[in-house]
């Protein structure tokens, strides 16, 4: 049976437990707007249901919970001019992202295999994150000419030192014990233990808590590469600007940090500046939803003004010839105004007001 013929998202409730499963294996469980409104359809349900007391988050097949949003769609909205639709998708995805930071009842996520981009967004705010030694989390936003986002750039800035800047600008992948040290994720559990698990939360004994069933499989990871490299992480990632840190990594003595500065140089030098900046405007911010508010002005400025975008979607997801054209090209032709005048940038529609018969 094909993805299209079965339903997007699986929603059932059984034993206490609302689990929602993200179903399009083959696309890795990308979200796109149906799959969004899916998503907040059941969560509205769930809210004053007696009968259900947790959610659970978890993804179709093998390879991950969520990929991240529908990019091809994001593209084809850019270059046709139809930013409006562009401000629809992200309203209502960040509208979920918060919906699921501030449920009212347990929320648990399995950010098992691939979880990227919009996948974090619907997994890195839940109030139990669980990763296994499959997991593969990242925001790899500046890869394809963007920016992290759903509220990406509130985790990043949260996490120890610089490692907020590193894996924002290089969108670096984490394992499970990478997201447990940077913030991303709560508790270690073996794919091997997770049917285990969602049986336990359907037929828990009260009144065991959600957390107490998942400290029963909780298991101790690996020590964190990132830990290991906070040294030339936080010297080099201190840097001012974009240049300034290419300049520090340049004069570390590290090999990862050469390569880490080749791999700036190959990335889009506007998605790199506007990054740093909105993630260490983020540090400042009071909570989430500020966080959100910053991400979509940023995303319709990329949206509505930026070649980047539909040029870095086009070169690693479309035509995969991963040989993007930045405007500009490098990253010493920076206008030093750029971060800030993407900042200042209001979309027409804001992110928490909707206007008439929207």
């Amino acid at each position: 049976m094909t993805d299209a013929a079965e339903p997007t998202v699986l929603v059932r409730a059984r034993g206490g437990l609302g689990r929602l499963t993200l179903n399009r294996p083959r696309a890795i469980n990308a979200l796109d707007l149906d799959m969004i409104h899916q998503l907040h359809a059941a969560l509205d349900a769930w809210e004053h249901d007696t009968e259900v007391d947790v959610v659970l988050l978890d993804g179709a097949g093998e390879r991950g919970l969520c990929a991240g949003g529908d990019v091809r769609g994001l593209a084809e909205r850019v270059m046709s001019g139809r930013s409006e639709d562009s401000a629809l998708f992200f309203r209502d995805e960040y509208a979920l992202n918060a919906r699921i930071a501030e449920y009212p009842k347990p929320f648990v996520a399995l950010a098992d295999g691939i979880t990227m981009g919009g996948g974090i967004g619907v997994a890195g705010h839940a109030a139990i994150r669980i990763v296994t030694e499959r997991s593969q989390l990242a925001m790899p936003e500046t890869r394809i000419g963007f920016t992290p986002d759903v509220g990406g750039t509130w985790l990043l800035a949260h996490a120890p030192g610089r490692l907020g800047e590193y894996l924002g600008l290089t969108g670096a992948v984490m394992d499970a014990s990478d997201a447990l040290y940077a913030g991303f994720a709560d508790h270690f559990v073996p794919s091997a233990h997770l049917d285990g698990l969602r049986d336990a939360l359907e037929t828990r004994a009260d009144p065991s808590s959600p957390t107490e069933l998942v400290l029963l499989f909780d298991e101790t990871p690996p020590p964190s590469r990132l830990e290991r490299a906070r040294a030339w992480i936080d010297d080099a990632f201190a840097g001012d600007t974009v240049a300034d840190i290419v300049e520090r990594l340049r004069a570390r003595p590290e090999p990862e940090a050469s390569a880490t500065a080749d791999l700036l140089g190959e990335l889009s030098p506007t998605g790199l500046a506007v990054t740093l900046a909105s993630i260490r405007r983020s540090r400042d911010l009071p909570g989430l939803r500020a966080a959100l508010e910053q991400e979509y002005g940023l995303v319709m400025w990329f949206a509505s003004t930026q070649p980047d975008l539909p040029e870095g979607i086009r070169a690693q997801v479309i035509d995969k010839d991963r040989s993007p054209k930045w405007q500009p090209a490098t990253i010493a032709d920076l206008p030093p105004d750029l971060a800030p005048a993407a900042l200042a940038h209001r979309p027409d529609v804001p992110l928490w007001e909707r206007p008439a018969g929207d």
